[in-house]
């Protein structure tokens, strides 16, 4: 079998995120062919429109199937875009937050690795054949952070990894990460989307998506009302206050030392994160893929270290 391909997933709640794409966990089963082959992966027998709104909340991601299709898929648009065989052998890098790492490495990774068997399935009508051949794990945000030289050279950063449901805080000493400092908070960009939707209806009668919300956020222009986009914009500072707040209860001194936000959240909120909110250094990364290139950086670091050792 020629050399595995080394494609990095980041398993989010809202989106999943590949080097080069990422979509939402929606994922809509069909027992005959749909209208669409447009993001429609075939398994087992069923079909599945994928992307289309968002997974209802699995703390445990390995109770369904959903997230292994949803990998699938991953790997389907990565596979297409970088021109490779759809008969192809895989090392899947992906991710947990550092606070369940070592509990749900063994479960994720065999979920992941399906025993190293081929599996067959269609993606947006192409027929793949992928033998995921190896699974490596890395703690989520960390992975990402590793990716920006400049932050390594900082004695002390704290990063908090905003995703859909979690924001991931840790604090990297010496690029180290400090075990004792891990939290895990519930107060991703859901419950943000949510309570703004809340405030809308209150003010206005209004029931905005989730969709309208996080395009206003990021500043785009539509036929979104002025009194809309107010609403929206103070309870997106509202919710980075309280981000704030519940960074320093866990004990993370953002006023002492640079504060890195990166996952979906950063970039949604990059208009509302600033030095003048009394953060020591500010630092946005909003790109949403940059726990997935980590994971395949930290790879391509391990298997040259490897070949290194072995005198190859």
């Amino acid at each position: 079998m020629t050399e595995a391909i080394t494609i990095g997933v980041d398993h989010g709640y809202a989106a999943m995120k590949s080097k080069n794409f990422s979509f939402p966990t929606g994922l809509v089963g069909y027992d005959h062919e749909p209208y669409t082959q447009q993001n429609v992966l075939e398994y087992g027998g069923k079909y599945y429109v994928v992307g289309s709104g968002r997974q209802p909340l699995q703390k445990d991601k390995t109770v369904t199937e959903d997230y292994y299709l949803l990998t699938l898929a991953a790997i389907a648009k990565e596979l297409a875009h970088r021109g490779a065989e759809p008969t192809a052998a895989v090392h899947l890098a992906a991710g947990l937050p550092l606070t369940s790492f070592g509990r749900d490495k063994k479960k994720f990774r065999a979920y992941l690795l399906r025993d190293g068997q081929p599996v067959s399935f269609r993606y947006e009508g192409i027929a793949y054949t992928v033998t995921i051949a190896e699974v490596s794990l890395f703690p989520q945000g960390y992975a990402a952070v590793l990716t920006q030289q400049e932050l390594l050279d900082e004695p002390s950063v704290i990063v908090a990894d905003i995703g859909g449901w979690t924001v991931d805080l840790m604090r990297l000493d010496n690029r180290i990460p400090n075990a004792a400092t891990c939290r895990s908070l519930e107060l991703g960009m859901i419950r943000c989307l949510d309570e703004i939707a809340e405030q809308v209806r209150r003010a206005l009668g209004l029931s905005m998506t989730a969709a309208q919300i996080e395009s206003c956020l990021r500043g785009e222009s539509g036929s979104t009302g002025e009194q809309v986009r107010e609403i929206i914009h103070r309870e997106a500072g509202a919710y980075v206050r309280r981000l704030l707040s519940a960074i320093t209860e866990s004990g993370l001194d953002a006023c002492a030392m640079p504060a890195v936000f990166l996952g979906g959240g950063a970039a949604l909120l990059k208009r509302h994160v600033s030095a003048t909110d009394g953060l020591c250094r500010p630092l946005i990364l909003d790109d949403v893929c940059l726990n997935a290139k980590g994971y395949e950086r930290l790879v391509g670091q391990l298997s040259r270290a490897a070949h290194a050792a072995g005198g190859g």
